[in-house]
Order: structure tokens, then C-alpha cells, then sequence
């Protein structure tokens, strides 16, 4: 059946309040199409029923005066698109956001700007829906404070597209899979992307820098995060990819720089006989590179590029057994071997060991003197003469000598 999308036109500009806005929603057949001329509209609404609303021309506000949430949609088929979303509440308890959409599939937000709201946009159980192109930033708190920026909840395989976050809090992927997570950029917030109890997502050719952590992938599976460029985290334990907990993951071809921990591994892989695959990833100027803790064995580590770090490896409890993972042709700066045949293979493997320039990792007060002369002379005439057994980190027999490309 064939059904016509009435085109409902709103004739009136400037301030217009809410119940006008409400009421012709509320008043719109299923299906309509809304389109909004510049104008503030106060007040929050209500959708529930497929509509679209879209903002005809630039300057449509939507202004909640600081009550509640902004917009409130439930259902299928509903599309907000070209709205200025402003003034949430500021109660954690209740989500007040910008926008809160639930219960539907199929619905989009796109070229939306959302200031001033605690969280931004909040998904659950939302499915096979686009979420792209919206600039969202949270109040002006204490980072602690603000709300998470976009949220999804119970909700699978939608796409996320060239979004913009900046001073918000988290984005965070929770219970939810099979979404592709592309292209989005966040800046100066807490976790720009987290991940809890969620599987088979695809996070590719994202960019984060100056947030706390980068990416974090906490009790998940089967996911794949391909092509992102994380650099800048702020702070001792800025941390440029973390994985607690996680299997079956795959990490290949990101660029992780000017981090204090690049590559963070705590107990990954998770379950029994699976891998995780660290793979053609470039781990720069980082002061720590790769970061062990707990028991993290099984990872397949090869043909990354591991240069200009402080710290190579890390191992920060002596059960993490970092010497039982696959690590094998990479590219690792500290290497001091040699290539006689010209294979772009070193004639020797590489191994790291942990010194007395490494107490710090035991015990964090020694960290006040990192890089002190006192520790630097400690560092060398344990490798000259050593006093105590260095502890055997890792080794890579088919260490490159190049960069590849």
C-alpha cells in the first residue's frame, strides 16, 4: 500500500513555545514530515509515532529552559534532522539529555548541534538506526560532571557516523552489538569511546586526542578496531587503547601517540583458546608502549611499529607472563641487532628485560625520581654489571630493522 507523506509548513518565526510545536506533532498523521522554519522553540517534546522533523533553515532551536530532557522519541521510523538542541536539566539520575530516543528501529539524527545539555544524544534498544553528523557538547562542568555525550544501551547494529564530541564526558557502547562506530572525532573528554558487555562492532578511522582515555573495550568479544588515531591523552595514566577482559578482538592499523600508556592489556584474551590480534599498529612516543597487567598471555603481536617510547614494555605484576604471548615481526627502535642478509629481519631476536630503572613499576612512590640521574645510574650499571637477575619481559626473534613503508 501506498501511503502520502503529508508536508506540514510552519508559517511562524521567531520565539514560538512549546505546546505549538507539541500540538502540531501530537496533531501530525503518521508519517508527516515537519519542516521547521528558523525560530526558538521552547519547552520539551514528546514524539510517539514515525515523524520527521527537520529544520528547513539554519537557526531552529529547540530550547528545554533547563527542565528534563530536550526530546523525548519512542517507537520506529522517527527522524530528527538540522535542530540546534539546547538547555537540558542537570539530573544525573533521571538522563536529562538533549535527545532520548528508545524502543524503535530504523530512525535517524543527523546535522543536529546540541549544547548545553548534560547528556547528549541517549539510545536504548534502538536498532538499525543512523546516528551521523550531529555536534554534541555537554555543559560546562568539572569532566567528572558532564554527561556521557552518546549513549547506547541494548541497542545493535546501527551506524555512527561523523559525529563530533567535544567536552563531554564518555561515549559508551554498552550491552550493545553489531554497530559500526565510523569516522567520529572527540576531544577534552573523559573516555571518548567505551565499550562494556558488548561484541562484533567495528570501530574504524575514528579520531580522539586530549581525552583521558582513548578507546576502552571492558568484558567484550569479536570486535574490530581498524584504522583510528588516538594521541594526546591527558595525565600520568592517559591511555591511548585499553582492553580488560575482552577475546577475539582484533586491533590493526592504528596510530596511538603522545600517550602515557598506549597500548593498555589486563587479563586479554578472557576466555580459554581464543587470541587477540595487535596487528601493523603504529605505538609512538608514548611513555609506556605496551602495558601488562595481570595474567594477559595469547595476544598475537606482530609487525607493529614500537618507536620513540620510554618504555617499550611494561610488566606491572610479576604473574602477567608477557613472555607467553606471540610477539614476532615487529619494528622496534631499541633494537641494537643486525641485518647482514638484508632480509629486514635482525640476524638476533630482540629481547626486553626489566632493570632497576623499572622499580617504579612495583612501587609507585620510586616514580618521583623516572628519569632522575640516580636511577639512570642504577639503570646502567645494572645492564653493565647487573646486582639483581633482570626480569625477562618478551622477546621478538624476527624483529624488522626497517620501517615497513
Amino acid at each position: 500500500m501506498v501511503v502520502k507523506v503529508g508536508v506540514l509548513l510552519f508559517a511562524l518565526f521567531g520565539l514560538l513555545h512549546a505546546n505549538v510545536l507539541q500540538d502540531a506533532i501530537d496533531k501530525a498523521p503518521t508519517g508527516a514530515i515537519l519542516k521547521l522554519p528558523k525560530g526558538i522553540y521552547k519547552g520539551s517534546i514528546v514524539i510517539n509515532k514515525p515523524i520527521t522533523i527537520i529544520g528547513k533553515e539554519e537557526g531552529v532551536v529547540i530550547d528545554g529552559e533547563g527542565n528534563g530532557t530536550v526530546i523525548t522519541a519512542k517507537g520506529s521510523f522517527i527522524t530528527l534532522k538540522n535542530l540546534k538542541v539546547v538547555g537540558s536539566g542537570s539530573r544525573h539520575e533521571k538522563l536529562d539529555a538533549a535527545i532520548k530516543i528508545s524502543d524503535g528501529k530504523q530512525c535517524e539524527i543527523s546535522h543536529c548541534t546540541i549544547e548545553d545539555c548534560l547528556f547528549g544524544i541517549d539510545m536504548q534498544m534502538v536498532s538499525n538506526s543512523i546516528v551521523a553528523n550531529n555536534k554534541i557538547t555537554s555543559k560546562d562542568l568539572e569532566l567528572g560532571l558532564r554527561g556521557d555525550g552518546l549513549r547506547l544501551w541494548y541497542s545493535n547494529d546501527n551506524i555512527i557516523k561523523e559525529n563530533s564530541l567535544i567536552r563531554s564526558r564518555d561515549m559508551v557502547v554498552w550491552y550493545s552489538h553489531g554497530n559500526e562506530i565510523i569516522k567520529n572525532y572527540g576531544r577534552e573528554n573523559r573516555y571518548s569511546l567505551h565499550f562494556m558487555y558488548a561484541g562484533k562492532n567495528l570501530i574504524k578511522d575514528n579520531t580522539y586526542e586530549l581525552n583521558s582515555v582513548g578507546i576502552f573495550f571492558m568484558y567484550s568479544q569479536d570486535s574490530t578496531a581498524i584504522g583510528n588515531v588516538i594521541k594526546s591523552s591527558l595525565g600520568a595514566t592517559g591511555m591511548g587503547i585499553g582492553l580488560k577482559d575482552v577475546s577475539n578482538f582484533t586491533l590493526k592499523n592504528n596510530t596511538v601517540l603522545y600517550n602515557a600508556q598506549g597500548l593498555y592489556i589486563d587479563r586479554s584474551p578472557f576466555e580459554p583458546d581464543t587470541h587477540n590480534w595487535i596487528e601493523g599498529n603504529k605505538i609512538l612516543y608514548n611513555s609506556e608502549a605496551l602495558h601488562f597487567h595481570s595474567l594477559s598471555e595469547n595476544n598475537v603481536i606482530k609487525e607493529n611499529t614500537i618507536m620513540g617510547n620510554i618504555e617499550d614494555v611494561v610488566n606491572d605484576s610479576r604473574g602477567s607472563k608477557t613472555n607467553e604471548n606471540e610477539i614476532v615481526g615487529n619494528y622496534w627502535d631499541k633494537y641494537e641487532g643486525f641485518d647482514r642478509d638484508g632480509d629486514n629481519i635482525g640476524d638476533t631476536s630482540h629481547k626486553v628485560y626489566q632493570y632497576a630503572d623499572q622499580l617504579w613499576v612495583y612501587n609507585p612512590d620510586v616514580k618521583f625520581f623516572y628519569a632522575s640521574p640516580v636511577i639512570s645510574l642504577l639503570n646502567f650499571l645494572a645492564k653493565l654489571a647487573p646486582f639483581t637477575k633482570p626480569l625477562f619481559l618478551m622477546e621478538d626473534e624476527q624483529p624488522k630493522v626497517k620501517i615497513k613503508g
